[in-house]
């Protein structure tokens, strides 16, 4: 794996969200390279309330949250992938460290049932070693207890999380992938075998992760030109037209690319 990604896709306004709180992303151990994206650490200091808005990668997360401003509760909870826009309203102080799975990168680690019971849902993790990752102001500290809590779980060995991972990472790269039976066949996979091996392994099906990515880019457009061609974006993307980007923008994200282009959400 590489280094951590340096691009915004999935936050909306990322200039606003970098202005309100210091957000980093941090590699995991060597061992663990293979099924995480980044560790992401965010820590805040607010006289005013904001809120973040993200359009949920077809990711797992499992996120050490502490708020200050709000009784000072702490807790650790898996946050299966987000089928909408996901909000979080921060006041005061606060911390947050996040392990972000690769799509395809968590069942390893939690074996017991599929990914996609897990989507949608946002569960508490009793016994995750909260304080040790949310205590030290060092950051290499909080990375070396996300690292421990992490390799005390595993991971299993999985060959089918291992192809999982390697079907949705092409379909994320290569922006040829439009359709999930062209997709399926090319892998010599029927469209209902890598449909079970998505919901088992990723936690959505290969069109949503499609469609998903689609959007990020759309998104990671528009925050870096205002004056987005969005009938050529559409094209570029694979839609049929440029109506049915602007169905699947506004429906994820909550208001047309035009209006996001001009003045964002909310």
């Amino acid at each position: 794996m590489a280094a951590p990604r340096r691009d915004t896709r999935g936050i909306v306004d990322a200039a606003e969200l970098f202005a309100r709180v210091r957000f980093r992303r941090r590699e995991p151990a060597p061992p663990l390279r293979p099924y995480l994206e980044h560790y992401w650490l965010i820590d805040w200091d607010l006289t005013q309330p904001y809120a973040s808005h993200v359009v949920p990668h077809p990711s797992v997360n499992i996120v050490f949250q502490r708020y200050d401003g709000q009784g000072q509760e702490q807790f650790a909870e898996v946050a299966g992938i987000g089928l909408e826009l996901f909000t979080q309203k921060l006041e005061g102080r606060g911390r947050v460290c996040g392990i972000q799975f690769r799509p395809g990168g968590f069942r390893p680690f939690f074996p017991d049932r599929p990914v996609s019971e897990w989507t949608g849902r946002r569960v508490r993790l009793p016994d995750a070693g909260t304080e040790d990752v949310l205590a030290p102001d060092a950051e290499d500290a909080r990375v070396a207890a996300l690292d421990r809590f992490l390799l005390s779980l595993g991971p299993a060995p999985d060959p089918q999380a291992e192809l999982a991972m390697a079907l949705a990472d092409r379909i994320r790269t290569d922006r040829t992938i439009r359709r999930v039976a062209d997709f399926a066949r090319a892998e010599g996979m029927s469209v209902r075998l890598l449909q079970r091996l998505f919901a088992g392994h990723v936690g959505v099906g290969p069109k949503w992760v499609i469609l998903r990515y689609r959007i990020h880019e759309a998104l990671e457009r528009a925050e870096g030109d205002r004056d987005v061609d969005w009938a050529a974006l559409a094209a570029d993307l694979g839609y049929a037209d440029q109506a049915h980007l602007v169905r699947d923008f506004t429906a994820t994200v909550g208001v047309p690319p035009t209006a996001y282009a001009t003045q964002g959400v909310g």
